[in-house]
């Protein structure tokens, strides 16, 4: 990965957690509650969740009706990743970067071994 992608992500990750602190989503009791990652991870799962039901109906997006549910879903899933990840000053670019150089070493992300009986299909 380039290092200018690599320096944009770490941007996107910054600023998606600066407007979640200043959107007061990060007060003092929720950044010292145990189960604050357990329920940031939730709802990444229910923007997943939108997403899936999003394609199934191939919706319009409610709120940016320029783009698809799918399309949007995803993004408030991204967003919530990133937020996440600033929080706890997770260095989730360099961990994305690093895990795409190692998926190209992976037999199973090799089309022919997919392809081979017992292979991963989806």
């Amino acid at each position: 990965m380039q290092p200018n992608v690599l320096q944009s992500f770490q941007q996107l990750v910054a600023e998606c957690y600066f407007q979640s602190v200043e959107g007061g989503w990060w007060p003092e009791d929720v950044v010292n509650n145990p189960l604050v990652v357990p329920a940031k991870l939730a709802l990444v799962h229910s923007e997943l969740s939108e997403a899936l039901e999003g394609h199934r109906k191939d919706l319009d997006d409610d709120h940016l009706p320029e783009f698809k549910a799918i399309t949007v879903e995803l993004a408030d899933a991204v967003i919530r990743i990133c937020d996440l990840a600033g929080a706890l000053k997770l260095p989730l670019a360099d961990a994305i970067a690093k895990k795409l150089q190692y998926n190209r070493t992976r037999l199973d992300h090799k089309a022919a071994t997919r392809a081979e009986a017992h292979g991963k299909k989806y």
